[in-house]
């Protein structure tokens, strides 16, 4: 058992010992309105969303996780698309919302950012089972309301996994097996409410799996105890610690779209060149998460005399702790890449040999926020503050070489840092019994060190930005049948790091959106609900890659001027009766760049060929893209009977044409999909005393065959050459799981 699980143990046989022993049925739920005051602890049961988005509470996250990814779980989200290396929703897990990557997605769990400072990505895999502690899993479609982090340019993912909402205690386990080997098991023990004051919960899960894709495996660990303790009826403190360990086979290349036919699993990672593949080719991490909330409330009077309301105020300190590495075989490495002579032994001079690297980071991410609201029948207001800093280490060992490297050469050792600072106010009053206004204003600083890269040590860079994001809403609910609103958002973020190895005088621009969302909500009758969103998303310096070489010979992303995403999403929730409801979404959009020119290599001739471009598709956008979910309860109504709450639901999904780059050539494209989902949950009562829950997972059930990421890159020698690279999903698979409730 891992370090990590000890410590957990611990903990928990202590919080055990000081107890003293006391002993809808819609999966997705539309959210909107005006947010009300953001609690440090909780910021997604006590926000609404501004814009467009979708919550999911625990009840219904308990239904559909089998132990895949948060992506997987958003699935049938409106505008939402995603993937996985491995091809099963473990291990490494992709996701976009309305074409926009996860690199502008901002990710946070109970308010605290998770977005990687430098990459701004974020990898769902660095800690397994997540939802497993969640009390609610939020999405939002645009840029939304301000918060603390990185990615807050396209969409938004919350989740709020501070798991204390038992009065009594409770024990719980869960096991869920199925195709490629796929084994996932958890336990969670919680104290309850002991003397009204304090409760812990523990949780432990572990999640194997071969993949679909050959030498996919994953061997995932984590472990979360939050601790709660009411200091007075209207304050708190809340600690949180989830450690995550995951240590997976490397998938990331994709396969040859030349290959889809023959050997449509075939992973070209860690060949060895005699035929056979390095058995060690994996990425190892390990990241910690340590969270410490405080929140007060008390009323607006004692502060300012005659004024009703509510103060509520509070803090929050983190700590993430992230250091792992990645090793691979690597063929024919030329010496001059590592810093080294060529090798010379005898008469024979050698200039390159096959090595087995790790590459290596270590970083520190650490902050805190601050917030004070007042809250009335006709006032929001609120002042929010967030500060965090990263240092990061990036490293290289040659841990084996076939010839002239000592083993354990180090041959780089470089660091950045970085520092982000953010404020903003926020406002929402009533004008009127059905009319309100809310606005949103945050200024935020950014200082981005880096002391060199791994292929070009000597760039080193000193950046800044100030950003001011403005947000206005009107809101107009003439009854609670109806709402209409129209809410516009001007946003800036700052390029990533690869972005910024291009050399001190090509630097990128920082990226710029105006986000206008125009939503139509209305019930009509008492069983039909209709969502919609008209959206649309203006890009000025939108960074894109167009294949140009920079000026230190790679390949990095450009600003394009103008592009755009503009498009209607629908979303309807139908009641039939008590055995039979269903929800259905579709997105119809277009994803245009104004201007753009293709750079192509030109072997044959030296340098590289230029290609103009007019009004094209921006990459990984699917003009359509829909989804559905039919729950059946075959014994509702009438007598109650143990298996009442017996539920069949089929989901299915489809996904249109993607373009792999921004030429919209059909030749780099990605086919049209639909896929659909079976799940079956009988959840069993004995008495209140416990629960048993059987449960099945029948993925992908019509065993389409179908891709839904990949790359291309084109050259010229001795003609035209272009490479698709695409990553498959599993056809038909299945999950069987069983879990107890005490």
């Amino acid at each position: 058992m891992s370090k990590i699980m000890k410590k957990l143990n611990i903990l928990f046989i202590l919080c055990f010992t000081a107890s003293t022993l006391f002993a809808q049925d819609s999966v997705y739920k539309s959210i909107e309105l005006s947010p009300t005051y953001i609690r440090a602890t909780n910021p997604n049961l006590e926000t609404k969303v501004i814009n467009s988005g979708v919550e999911l509470t625990m009840k219904n996250i308990k239904k559909l996780n089998m132990g895949m990814d948060v992506p997987y779980i958003l699935n049938q989200t409106p505008s939402v698309v995603v993937g996985s290396d491995a091809g099963t929703g473990i291990g490494y897990t992709n996701i976009r919302i309305r074409g926009t990557d996860i690199s502008r997605i901002n990710v946070n769990m109970n308010g605290i950012p998770i977005n990687d400072a430098e990459g701004q990505g974020v990898f769902f895999v660095n800690f397994p089972d997540i939802l497993a502690s969640a009390n609610s899993l939020t999405i939002e479609r645009g840029v939304g309301s301000s918060r603390a982090g990185y990615g807050n340019f396209g969409g938004a993912i919350s989740i709020n996994n501070l798991d204390v909402n038992y009065k009594k205690p409770t024990v719980s386990f869960n096991t869920d097996f199925g195709s490629f080997n796929t084994l996932r098991t958890m336990a969670k023990a919680s104290t309850g409410l002991i003397n009204n004051r304090f409760i812990t919960t523990l949780r432990l899960s572990r999640i194997v799996s071969d993949g679909y894709i050959d030498r996919s495996a994953s061997k995932l660990q984590s472990g979360q105890i939050t601790a709660k303790y009411l200091l007075s009826p209207t304050s708190s403190l809340t600690f949180n610690y989830l450690g995550g360990k995951e240590r997976t086979q490397q998938a990331w290349n994709g396969v040859a779209q030349e290959n889809l036919d023959s050997a449509r699993t075939f992973n070209e990672l860690g060949s060895k060149g005699d035929g056979t593949f390095y058995d060690n080719q994996t990425d190892n991490y390990q990241q910690d998460y340590y969270q410490l909330f405080y929140d007060k409330s008390t009323p607006a009077k004692r502060y300012f005399g005659a004024y009703k309301g509510k103060i509520n105020y509070g803090g929050a300190l983190f700590y993430t702790k992230g250091k792992g590495y990645y090793e691979e075989y690597k063929l024919g490495q030329s010496y001059g890449a590592y810093a080294l002579p060529n090798f010379v032994q005898g008469n024979d001079t050698s200039t390159s040999t096959d090595i087995i690297r790790q590459l290596w980071l270590d970083n520190d991410f650490y902050g805190g926020r601050a917030y004070v609201n007042y809250l009335s029948e006709k006032f929001d207001a609120g002042l929010y503050l967030n500060v965090s800093e990263y240092k990061g280490d990036h490293f290289g060992d040659i841990i084996w070489a076939e010839k002239g490297i000592p083993n354990d050469y180090r041959w780089y050792n470089l660091n950045a840092s970085k520092n982000d600072k953010n404020i903003y106010g926020m406002l929402s009053y009533k004008l009127k019994k059905n009319l309100s206004v809310f606005a949103d204003l945050q200024v935020r600083n950014v200082n981005y060190e880096i002391n060199g890269f791994r292929d070009n040590p000597s760039i080193e860079q000193d950046l800044s930005w100030t950003f001011f994001n403005p947000k206005i809403e009107l809101r107009y609910a003439p009854s609670y049948k109806n709402s209409l609103s129209l809410f516009v958002a001007r946003s800036s973020k700052e390029p990533n790091r690869d972005d910024f190895e291009a050399g001190v005088n090509n630097v990128p621009k920082a990226e710029k959106i105006t986000n206008v969302e125009l939503n139509y909500n209305h019930k009509f009758y008492r069983f039909i609900s209709l969502y919609s969103t008209f959206f649309y998303m203006g890009y000025q310096d939108q960074l894109v890659l167009t294949g140009q070489i920079n000026d230190v010979g790679a390949y990095a992303r450009t600003n394009v001027d103008n592009s755009y995403r503009a498009g209607i999403e629908l979303m309807t929730k139908i009641q039939f009766n008590k055995k039979l409801n269903a929800q259905a979404n579709v997105s119809f959009s277009q994803n245009k760049i104004g201007n753009f020119t293709e750079f192509i290599d030109d072997y044959d001739n030296g340098g590289q060929l230029e290609n103009d471009y007019t009004n094209t598709d921006i990459s990984f956008s699917p003009n359509v893209i829909a989804g559905a979910q039919i729950s059946y309860y075959p014994l509702r109504g009438g007598v109650e009977n143990t298996l009442e709450n017996l539920s069949i639901d089929l989901m299915p999904k489809y996904v249109g044409q993607q373009f792999l780059d921004n030429t919209e050539n059909e030749a780099r494209s990605i086919d049209a999909f639909t896929s659909t989902d079976l799940i079956i949950n009988a959840p069993l009562n004995f008495d209140k005393k416990g629960k048993l829950n059987l449960r099945a997972g029948l993925y992908n059930v019509f065993n389409s065959l179908y891709e839904t990421n990949g790359y291309t890159f084109s050259y010229i020698a001795g003609g035209p050459n272009t490479f698709n690279y695409l990553y498959p999903q599993a056809g038909f698979r299945f999950m069987f799981g069983i879990g107890v409730e005490f």
